[in-house]
């Protein structure tokens, strides 16, 4: 089974329901549009989206992304809204994040050991790379390849030894996506960023799973409302996909704005996060969204380095 196959032609058939909301396609013409049979195409999405085509064609309206941003509520009403202060729906993924220090970026990763994997997911092929301290990048792969990749970690950590070890990248795939035997062992991410985009990336992980932010309201968040902008970029600059959900901003007119790994895919991944958050709103036990739980991040000082 070819996965990054079957991934271009979901990708693609979203997009063009997303561009026909208003004409309502059948199954079948959506369908045709990638070549397949509805019985095959209908097997294909349920098992790539987690949902039918006319469950997301449903959910793929100009009132959600609306309801989402009524108000411009501050992030932690929205969190407080979606239930997330109720103990009977505590998330079962966490995410701590800890950026490298000046010191360790200064070594070039002198000593450091940066293992390396590439794993499936219902969003095409994720490169994961992670040390001893977590997760250092992830990158879905198709607007770079896994050598690119590579090369991006050595000219980073000119000094560290890069393995493959997927084994080990293994573990918090399948934790982040609800596979795990112990969802509630925290995933680990080591970053390096600037303070500014220390504070983007951890006002993204305050949003709940299934809700969408606008620029705006993240820079009143990390206290720069008037740098929407500067927080645009630092958004962009996000070193592990999905882990920090940077997925979840998107224009403040109801547009879905840049992402780094195709638009497609991002509409993909909120939808996703919209059906799973509320069936695990009807069953706590379903995976839940991811939060920040660690400590005072220390940022570096170069303002342009980016894992």
């Amino acid at each position: 089974m070819d996965k990054a196959a079957d991934y271009e032609r979901i990708a693609k058939a979203m997009h063009y329901i997303r561009d026909r909301v208003a004409d309502q396609p059948s199954l079948a013409e959506i369908a045709a549009h990638v070549h397949m049979s509805p019985f095959h195409f209908q097997r294909l999405f349920c098992r790539w989206a987690g949902t039918t085509p006319k469950r997301f064609l449903q959910v793929l309206t100009l009132e959600r992304i609306k309801r989402l941003l009524a108000g411009e509520e501050p992030l932690l009403n929205v969190s407080e809204a979606a239930g997330l202060s109720s103990s009977s729906r505590l998330y079962d993924h966490f995410v701590r994040l800890e950026a490298v220090t000046p010191g360790e970026y200064r070594s070039g990763g002198e000593g450091l050991r940066i293992d390396c994997g590439v794993h499936p997911t219902p969003f095409g092929s994720l490169f994961v790379a992670m040390t001893a301290k977590g997760v250092c990048r992830a990158t879905f792969l198709g607007e770079t390849t896994l050598d690119e990749e590579l090369k991006i970690l050595a000219a980073t950590w000119p000094r560290a030894v890069v393995a493959p070890a997927q084994e080990v990248t293994a573990a918090v795939v399948s934790s982040l996506f609800g596979a795990a035997t112990t969802p509630n062992k925290p995933i680990s991410l080591s970053v390096s960023g600037t303070n500014l985009q220390i504070a983007v990336w951890r006002a993204l992980l305050r949003i709940p799973r299934g809700y969408t932010v606008s620029y705006s309201q993240l820079a009143a968040t990390v206290g720069a409302p008037g740098a929407a902008r500067a927080v645009g970029n630092a958004v962009g600059a996000n070193p592990v996909a999905f882990f920090i959900p940077c997925h979840r901003v998107i224009r403040q007119s109801g547009a879905l704005g840049g992402y780094r790994w195709g638009e497609p895919r991002k509409r993909i991944i909120q939808i996703w996060e919209y059906l799973n958050a509320a069936q695990s709103t009807d069953n706590p036990a379903h995976p839940a969204p991811v939060r920040w739980t660690g400590s005072e991040p220390v940022s570096v000082k170069s303002a342009d380095r980016n894992l």
